[in-house]
């Protein structure tokens, strides 16, 4: 099917930006900007039939009996999921959800960006910048959009309002895959900044999680005037020196050994997959974009924390995600990232000076002690639920942190 699943997919006419509850977006200021063009409305029929029939067809794998997770996805799960996929997932209810969100594209250092823009009924509103990470997507977000922009309607105070900002990265979904190599965190950051100027917003917070938490800091540091606080979960440290050289093991808390043990495991154990995508992406690609089975069970071993809580999200939200790589056909230009993010994760950042919070959820491995001296952290809470994807595990303990976290610096 290849390349038809992006160019088959129909465009409605544009609509005025506005969102749901009527508060106009403020108008991009690059001319060629202007020409928002919203995300497909609806995937064609023939590329849902295909996906069903693609699962019905897939040729499954011999595992070893009695591996389960332990080499990777386990073969009983994915199935059952991929039989969900076929005949009881239901995506015009997910698509209809995403389009419920009022989206658009822009042209960005010769980058077709993507990307969902509420406006908060509350004219005082904080803008924020929410950036995703790998194997997410915007549709990671959408229980957070509600009582982030609408508190008051959401049981929280209307001082805590935000108008968010919330873009695919390049080559995830309905942003185009990059044209060029070079698009790593630091061009990424760069071309947020522009796009948060052209919609008008001179003054901003941003906020992500797992790459989005390499690429939220880094925003604030091309443009530390505009960034008034920058807040991350599932915060990723890189280049920070070897643990054992900056504490013994008597004053780390029972948290951060634990931490450092997960660290040390992913390294020994789970970290496979950043290999392939941060050196043979390309190679990865062809299996994947030709394979729903093959897309399906690639994400899910991440979204499933490597099988120790496979099922702690949601089946619909996590095939909500899949079926996005699936339709557009991304799964080789977003797994290209972790090459391009490659000197980023070997070189220590240059400390930002604009306030931090972070927020540590249940399996995170971030540790203050190695975080600190890249960033200017005001705020450090940790909490015992949740996982790696807070949007979608405990929206109501991320929205609840970016709240407080906000509240000093508006």
């Amino acid at each position: 099917m290849g390349d038809r699943r992006s160019a088959n997919v129909s465009y409605p006419a544009p609509r005025p930006p506005e969102s749901r509850r009527g508060a106009p977006c403020p108008p991009l200021s690059n001319p060629r900007a202007q020409e928002n063009r919203p995300i497909p409305r609806a995937v064609p029929q023939p590329d849902l039939d295909d996906l069903r029939r693609r699962l019905d067809h897939t040729r499954w794998p011999q595992p070893l009996p009695g591996t389960g997770w332990s080499d990777g996805a386990s073969l009983d799960h994915v199935r059952a999921l991929a039989g969900y996929w076929a005949t009881g997932f239901d995506w015009r209810a997910q698509e209809a959800r995403l389009n419920a969100f009022p989206q658009f594209t822009t042209e960005i250092d010769g980058q077709r960006v993507h990307f969902l823009h509420i406006r908060s009924p509350e004219p005082d509103a904080l803008p924020l910048l929410i950036t995703h990470g790998w194997p997410g997507s915007v549709a990671e977000f959408t229980e957070v959009i509600g009582p982030l922009t609408d508190p008051r309607g959401h049981g929280g105070d209307p001082a805590d309002a935000f108008h968010v900002v919330i873009p695919s990265l390049p080559g995830f979904a309905f942003s185009a895959p990059p044209r060029e190599p070079g698009w790593g965190i630091r061009r990424i950051a760069t071309a947020w900044t522009e796009l948060m100027r052209r919609l008008g917003y001179e003054r901003y917070g941003t906020q992500g999680g797992d790459f989005g938490s390499l690429i939220s800091p880094e925003a604030a540091r091309v443009a530390p005037t505009r960034v008034v606080g920058v807040h991350v979960n599932a915060l990723v440290t890189v280049g920070a020196a070897d643990p054992a050289d900056l504490a013994v093991p008597e004053e780390l808390t029972p948290a951060e050994r634990s931490r450092l043990a997960a660290r040390e495991r992913w390294h020994r154990e789970l970290s496979g997959y950043a290999a392939i995508q941060g050196t043979r992406p390309q190679t990865l690609s062809y299996g994947l974009a030709d394979s729903p089975s093959g897309q399906l069970a690639w994400n899910l071993d991440w979204f499933a924390a490597h099988g120790d809580k496979p099922d702690a999200l949601d089946r619909d939200a996590v095939l909500t995600n899949v079926s996005l790589y699936w339709f557009t056909n991304t799964a080789g230009p977003s797994a290209r990232l972790y090459k391009e993010a490659a000197s980023a994760w070997a070189t220590p950042p240059e400390r930002s000076g604009v306030p931090t919070g972070v927020a540590v959820f249940q399996g995170d491995t971030a540790i203050r002690r190695l975080a600190e001296p890249h960033h200017t952290i005001t705020r450090w809470s940790e909490f015992g639920a949740g996982g790696h994807f807070a949007a979608m595990e405990v929206p109501e303990l991320l929205v609840g942190d970016v709240r407080t976290f906000f509240r000093a610096l508006r």
